[in-house]
């Protein structure tokens, strides 16, 4: 059992004759996604390793029935790429591209509250069901099959998390990295009540960070909904007022955003926060066993 990808997931790529869509379409389809078809306006008729590429999204998805979507579209015409998503009926839409303008991204959201789409980013790694199907740039290997779901703001610390967690031998239901950008498509929250019906996981690692009110508004909804055991981490600590700290979301103004103010709301909610990132293999170890 899994959230959102799986063995049935059926993968297209919109930006796929690009350098970068090309190299984690491929490690993609390696790790053992099923990669039905690309998406490169002009292109309709190539294909990248015998993956057939369409000039449109509904063109891909007519001719393959794709319910999925990988986004590796430039910045400037990544927005446009989702909305083509959305409007072609792609129930998942996983958008890894950084630097989305905003107004671009509350455009999106508009659209995607009044679709059957989910959206997973932008400027995220992805998510992975391991052992079943990868949609995005984290290293497949580290991964490993289990009963714990994890749910990140950063992706190199989502990358981190899952290596302690697989070097105790503790595995992984679907790993979600959600993205630092302040209009995501996808919240802790979305995962959070996902991770909690999926009878298949037992136990939640979430991973936060400075800027923003969503590591607080997901402790509230644990107290009110999440009876599994929650493991957290907030990054950015000593992080200064005012600077941002790699997200363009990782920023604090004002009193709000510390990373304070986030551990006190999930130490509140019961979960079981780690201050020592070093640590957290080994307190989930204590927390959920093996």
């Amino acid at each position: 059992m899994s959230i959102w990808v799986g063995n049935e997931t059926r993968l297209l790529v919109q930006g796929i004759t690009g350098r970068e869509g090309q190299f984690h379409t491929l490690q993609c389809q390696a790790y053992g996604t099923r990669v039905v078809a690309g998406v490169t306006p002009g292109k309709e008729g190539q294909n990248v390793e015998g993956i057939p590429v369409f000039n449109s999204v509904a063109r891909a998805v007519k001719a393959t029935d794709a319910n999925c979507s990988m986004v590796f579209v430039p910045p400037p015409f990544a927005a446009d790429a989702i909305l083509e998503s959305i409007d072609a009926g792609v129930p998942m839409i996983v958008a890894i591209t950084e630097g989305i303008p905003v107004m671009d991204m509350m455009k999106v959201k508009h659209h995607l509250m009044h679709s059957g789409s989910r959206l997973i980013g932008p400027n995220c790694p992805g998510i992975i069901t391991p052992g079943q199907c990868k949609v995005g740039i984290m290293p497949g290997p580290i991964h490993m099959e289990g009963p714990i779901g994890v749910v990140s703001r950063s992706g190199t610390l989502t990358y981190e998390v899952v290596h302690q967690l697989s070097q105790q031998n503790i595995g992984q239901s679907t790993c979600i990295g959600i993205g630092g950008d302040p209009v995501n498509g996808t919240n802790f929250i979305d995962c959070l009540k996902a991770f909690q019906d999926d009878p298949a996981t037992k136990g939640i690692i979430m991973v936060g960070e400075i800027g923003g009110s969503a590591e607080e508004e997901a402790a509230d909804f644990i107290t009110r909904y999440v009876k599994k055991p929650v493991v957290g981490f907030i990054a950015g600590v000593t992080a200064p007022p005012g600077r941002r700290m790699g997200h363009a979301g990782a920023i604090i103004s004002g009193s709000s955003g510390t990373a304070q103010a986030k551990i006190e709301a999930m130490e509140k909610a019961g979960i079981t926060v780690v201050r020592n990132l070093g640590k957290l293999g080994a307190t989930a170890l204590e927390v959920f066993g093996r």
